[in-house]
């Protein structure tokens, strides 16, 4: 059995009507944590990350809103902190895939 990569992401948005914007932070809550406002950290696998794109596709408006994903590297245990904090720290929560 093939285990498929998965990776960290940033999902940072600007969204300009207040429906939207709940409706993108629901949407996110689903695959990630959030970091401050606005910022979620995700691991996901490429399937997830298609998925996700979709479902935000589907929410924004694609002429006021603005979605940013960025790749942060690969899920590994050896891999070294892809994040810095100044002032407030916000615990980065690792998620682990369980496969039954």
């Amino acid at each position: 059995m093939t285990l498929i990569a998965r990776r960290r992401y940033l999902v940072c948005y600007d969204i300009r009507d207040a429906k939207r914007l709940r409706r993108v932070f629901k949407c996110l809550q689903g695959f990630g944590d959030g970091l401050q406002y606005s910022v979620f950290y995700c691991e996901l696998s490429p399937r997830n990350k298609v998925q996700l794109e979709a479902k935000l596709g589907d929410i924004i408006n694609h002429k006021e809103d603005r979605v940013m994903i960025v790749d942060t590297g690969a899920v590994d245990a050896t891999a070294k902190p892809t994040f810095e904090f100044m002032g407030q720290i916000t615990p980065v929560v690792g998620r682990h895939t369980v496969i039954i």
